[in-house]
């Protein structure tokens, strides 16, 4: 008896250790899945999208060891875990992101179902994943059954033509369902841009689509489900058209660049589908073609730079119902751009935040100035009322001047001012929309087919008095996912980085723009110099790669890159053919890399590396001596700009990045080759413009300086007189820097990597001119275009000098990928200057890193965490001799992480993922 009693304990016992253990062991599962950076696309075009999945697990050293995948055309079977389209069965791999596709032939216009499972280190599966679908739209040109139509117009024969009203088209169609609906899709791509609506209703809330592309390549569409919103009985579609880019007016930028010469145009016309699958399994499309009817609308006139007029006496009651309508006629059949239809798969531009004015102040009789507290970019939406026939006039304007009125003249379209503008234009270009009144109680209303730059809003006109709550701004830009998060113990950082954030955010519409004003261009010199400081801070994957794709579609003939992409025919200090400054083709190689060493991506070099070669060959035959003496230099620069210097060294980074891009496809004699030919460069480089005996570039500026040692044009540790000149540099201008948008950001890079961060934070932390203290200072919410401000010229909400950002996430938070994607992951805190803690995140395409430290009581503090499936070298700053603890325990007694050496005032411990805590002895 008490020996069975004995073997009853000893089995409970077991069986409690097995559920302790099982309960106590950690559990590696998927978190977020994407098909192409998206949650549940619902038009991709793509024959072998590539699937991703985070990873979530409790405790440490998260690995998986293997996956599963399964895709289904039908929602039941994945559920069951059939996967009629695509089974993977076990994969040995902790491959996570941008997994092929490699199953059936995708269909067009269907959706497909995927969910996928992992196994941890120790080969234990994890539960299946909710089910997660993408959708393919058109996968050939064949797919569409529409035609382009317009409105029958043609365009003006005389430039000053295009100034005068021109109603924007409005078009219609009913259609009655045959049967129940199982679902149902609109396509449409309307350029320049379009408003849908179905049965009286806007569909959907994106704002000024489609995304702006090289038209005679590429035109974008987007993908709506509309099932819910058509019912039995007779329906209508209604589209409303704008300008946008398609037809810019021919103003003349500078008193002499004519986009029109350069963009591909026309009259807004419309290409769309409803596709309609019923119950049974039948479809129907109905497609725009003659049968669709037209008339002319309310907005009277309207253009990306000059604003929007809109006549409410003019709308059409009803037009976008199925009410009975008179006086439409027939559209147009027309030729349409020649570019191909591509889904837009980039964020859309919606409206992200409403702005409240904090005063408004009659300026002068009738003249009211609203101050909205912040620059951004958007629109104002107006609530009035009054009698029919009253035009409500609103000017915008960054700034005002000493009297209170309105300054536009930092928001002026290509400093179009005293009638440089060609024939035709405004003698003064600035941004003004209005609004007539049909006279119906109280009316609402903005603008739709542009948007602005303004803090300030001057409102004429106004029926009474406006007050605070009769004007509000809608913010709008592309829709962008934050990544990254900061704060710290300098307030003036804080700051900083929510200007800088206000000003991405400005300038991320279709395309990433140097100001929402008086531009709006994609300046490739500005994206390179902020490309990081936007990954950090937002999710840029889809964005990046439409505008990768924006350089190659507008590549030109001989293989340069263009200044700006899409091309409107600025072709500055370029090496000819009508291509860019060295420093500003360098974006396109730059980007790809980014997008690799951001998100892993090598498809983006797959896809570009013809056109990469193309442009590398370009350059090199425009050269003999290896050098270059054309580029636009350190723009905004306050030192004299080292031009050869500048472009010589752009020219060696293509051809090194060109080396590594070469690398990763495995391309050894292309790498070679490209190798070889940087090492020419540099040699040439340094020959010309080393001074030997003092270490100085050229003249031996911080821009000088900053571009020999970025580009390591002197082997470390041979390079300490190019680097004491360059404390020399700063040391002369009181430690202010005089750097323009390159020198700036290689400033950090060069910093960080050489452990300088004292440095960096001396001269970030500036608070006179010139400097990013100053400019708060000086009442600033968004960055300026130059150090200096500016009251007639220059924009004061412009991107390039948000560089800074960067640092504060590569330095003072110290957190670097190590591998592609974040594969592997360094956090390398740069404490500096008086700074008591600093804190943040980054959602990799792994996970969330989270680096939070503080120093106090003589000790460094620092919290991890390390996504599941990665790895992490931490960088612990430490007393030489001094102790190491995490979570409280000798670092050394620790299982899950090891020490493995102490460096240049730095314990470097390896982890993999979970949640660390350390303490560590540090003096200041």
């Amino acid at each position: 008896m008490m020996g069975s009693l004995k073997k009853i304990v000893v089995v409970f016992i077991a069986l409690l250790g097995m559920l302790q253990f099982s309960v106590a062991a950690p559990v590696l599962k998927p978190g977020t899945l994407t098909c192409e950076y998206i949650v549940n696309p619902l038009g991709i075009d793509i024959t072998h999208p590539r699937l991703s999945w985070t990873l979530a697990g409790d405790g440490r050293n998260q690995q998986q060891t293997a996956y599963e995948l399964l895709v289904s055309d039908h929602e039941a079977a994945i559920k069951s875990g059939k996967g009629n389209m695509w089974t993977t069965g076990k994969v040995m791999s902790d491959q996570s992101l941008h997994i092929t596709y490699e199953g059936q032939p995708l269909q067009p216009f269907t959706r497909y179902y995927w969910r996928v499972r992992v196994y941890n280190d120790k080969g234990i599966a994890s539960g299946w994943s909710a089910p997660q679908w993408f959708e393919t739209a058109a996968l050939a040109a064949s797919d569409w059954q529409a035609k382009w139509i317009g409105d029958g117009s043609t365009l003006p024969e005389r430039d000053e033509d295009f100034y005068k009203d021109d109603r924007m088209p409005l078009f219609r169609k009913t259609f009655t369902p045959k049967r129940k609906i199982a679902t149902a899709r609109l396509y449409i791509s309307g350029l320049g841009y379009y408003e849908a609506y179905l049965n009286g209703k806007k569909v959907g809330d994106h704002m000024l689509d489609p995304g702006w592309t090289a038209y005679q390549q590429q035109v974008l569409y987007t993908v709506y489900d509309i099932t819910r919103d058509i019912r039995s009985g007779v329906n209508a579609a209604g589209i409303m058209l704008g300008n946008g880019w398609y037809n810019a007016f021919p103003l003349r930028f500078w008193g002499s660049i004519n986009m029109r010469n350069a963009l591909t145009t026309g009259r807004p016309c419309v290409k769309a589908m409803i596709r309609v699958v019923y119950d049974n399994g039948t479809s129907e499309v109905i497609a725009t073609d003659e049968s669709w009817q037209t008339a002319p609308g309310p907005v009277v006139r309207n253009n990306i730079y000059l604003g929007e007029h809109y006549d409410a006496r003019l709308e059409v009651a009803g037009w976008s119902t199925a009410a009975a309508t008179t006086g439409w006629k027939p559209a147009v059949s027309v030729t349409g751009p020649a570019g191909i239809l591509t889904p837009q798969m980039q964020p859309p531009i919606r409206v992200t935040k409403t702005v409240k004015p904090i005063s408004v102040h009659e300026i002068k009789p009738g003249v009211y100035l609203f101050d909205m507290g912040q620059n951004f970019a958007g629109v104002a939406r107006m609530r009035v009322k009054g009698p029919a026939g009253t035009r409500v006039t609103m000017r915008y304007g960054e700034d005002k001047y000493p009297d209170g009125s309105l300054n536009v003249m930092t928001g002026v379209a290509g400093q179009i001012k005293g009638g440089n503008g060609g024939p035709g234009a405004p003698q003064i270009a600035w941004q003004e929309d209005s609004y007539t009144l049909k006279g119906t109680g109280v009316e609402m209303w903005a603008p739709r087919f542009v948007f602005h730059g303004f803090r300030f809003v001057e409102v004429t006109g106004w029926p009474g008095k406006p007050t605070l709550a009769d004007i509000e701004g809608l913010r709008m830009n592309a829709d962008l996912q934050t990544d990254g998060t900061f704060s710290s113990s300098n307030g003036m950082f804080n700051q900083l980085d929510k200007n800088t954030q206000w000003t991405f955010l400005s300038n991320a519409f279709s395309v990433q723009s140097d100001c929402p004003a008086r531009e709006k261009l994609a300046y490739g010199g500005d994206i390179f110099c902020t490309t990081e400081a936007f990954m950090y801070h937002y999710h840029m994957p889809g964005f990046y790669a439409k505008t990768i794709r924006d350089h190659a579609n507008d590549q030109r003939p001989l293989g340069g890159i263009t200044e700006t992409a899409p091309f409107v025919g600025i072709a500055d200090a370029g090496p000819g053919d009508k291509s860019g400054p060295l420093g500003f083709q360098a974006v396109f190689p730059y980007m790809v890399k980014r997008m690799y060493e951001f998100y892993g991506d090598k498809r983006v070099i797959e896809e570009n590396y013809a056109a990469l070669t193309k442009q590398m060959n370009f350059l090199s035959a425009s050269t003999k001596d290896y050098l270059f003496d054309k580029d636009l230099g350190d723009h905004e620069s306050l030192d004299e700009k080292a031009i050869p210097l500048a472009a010589s060294v752009f020219y060696m980074l293509h051809a090194e990045v060109m080396s590594e891009l070469a690398g990763v496809l495995d391309r050894t004699a292309d790498q070679t080759t490209y190798t070889a030919l940087a090492g020419k460069i540099r040699q040439a480089i340094v020959n010309k413009f080393e001074d030997k005996s003092t270490g100085k570039f050229e003249k031996g500026t911080q821009s000088a300086q900053l571009y020999a040692l970025w580009a390591r044009l002197i082997k470390a540790g041979d390079d300490a007189k190019v680097f004491d000149a360059l404390v020399a540099a700063f040391e002369q201008r009181d430690w202010h820097l005089s750097t323009g948008i390159f020198a700036t950001k290689m400033l950090f890079d060069v910093l960080r990597e050489r452990e300088q961060n004292e440095m960096a934070y001396r001269i970030a932390n500036q608070r006179s001119f010139p400097g990013w203290g100053h400019m708060i200072e000086k009442g600033a919410t968004t960055l300026w275009e130059t150090w200096k401000e500016s009251d007639n010229t220059y924009s004061k909400n412009h991107p390039m000098f948000g560089s800074v950002s960067e640092w504060f996430y590569r330095s003072l938070l110290g957190i670097n990928a190590g591998a592609p994607g974040f594969k592997k992951i360094i956090i390398k805190p740069q404490p500096a200057g008086d700074l008591t803690y600093a804190k943040g995140s980054y959602n990799s395409v792994h996970g969330k890193i989270g680096s939070d430290w503080a120093i106090r009581d003589g000790q460094f503090h620092l919290k991890v965490t390390i996504p599941a499936n990665t790895r992490a070298e931490i960088w612990l700053p430490v007393t030489t001799g001094g102790s190491i603890k995490e979570g409280g325990k000798r670092v050394e007694d620790v299982k899950d992480i090891k020490l493995l050496r102490q460096e240049n005032g730095y314990a470097v411990i390896e982890t993999g993922s979970g949640n660390y805590d350390f303490a560590a002895v540090y003096k200041q």
